[in-house]
């Protein structure tokens, strides 16, 4: 049965990419492309993924500029229907309803907060407040903007589902499985599982699956199974 996964697909190999969708299919639900395999493979790249499975397309690209180009950037992938788009919600709420109004079918997802910033970074920027203050209110104002889905780090779900309410999805990162978890890890990261029941709708996980493929198809097919048994039992 396919859980709440979306699989990273980070590979600069395209037979490589298909080989694990196929691998992995049963118990992914979602893949996600990101901006180095767009720029290497293309349109035609995604169309080959696509055409390897049913389960729906994350496309990562985090577009983030003026309204009006983001708006021709959405217009120029619509053709390829992702179910999911993200772009950074500290473009604004205006750069935000233009990716909306131009991909009508397609989940516009606010990236809020990176998760490779530390509070440090944060100030150093700019941002006024510390990292989950100033998430909620980017997935507030997304909310508000029409974006379907937000983006955030395991540790700001709870407030987030708490401040946009039950409808918007939430997608987050930064999550290990249990069999991965270490001693200090509790600290920085979130099983699966604990992340779906503190209010996320889908989960990205990479390597904790990818790395498997190392020790062939079959190993990898087993892992995205654990995995999501892990979170659906």
């Amino acid at each position: 049965m396919k859980a709440p996964i979306i699989l990273a697909v980070d590979t600069a190999d395209l037979e490589t990419a298909q080989r694990w969708v196929s691998a992995t299919e049963e118990s992914v639900s979602v893949y996600k492309l990101g901006l180095e395999f767009f720029l290497t493979f293309g349109q035609a790249g995604i169309r080959a993924i696509q055409s390897e499975t049913d389960a729906d397309i994350f496309l990562d690209l985090k577009l983030h500029d003026i309204p009006h180009t983001v708006a021709g950037a959405a217009r120029a992938i619509a053709q390829l229907k992702p179910r999911f788009l993200t772009v950074h919600a500290s473009g604004g709420r205006e750069m935000v309803q233009a990716a909306v109004a131009a991909l009508p079918e397609t989940a516009v997802t606010a990236v809020t907060i990176l998760t490779s910033l530390s509070e440090e970074d944060l100030f150093e920027i700019g941002y006024a407040n510390p990292a989950l203050e100033s998430a909620v209110a980017l997935a507030k104002m997304s909310v508000l903007a029409g974006a379907k889905a937000i983006v955030c780090s395991p540790l700001e779900i709870s407030a987030i589902r708490s401040s946009v309410g039950e409808l918007p999805l939430i997608i987050t990162p930064g999550v290990r499985p249990l069999s991965e978890m270490g001693s200090d890890d509790q600290k920085r990261t979130m099983t699966p599982k604990d992340a779906i029941s503190a209010g996320a709708s889908f989960v990205v996980i990479g390597r904790p699956i990818t790395k498997a493929w190392s020790e062939g198809s079959d190993a990898m097919k087993a892992k995205a199974r654990s995995i999501a048994a892990e979170i659906l039992n």
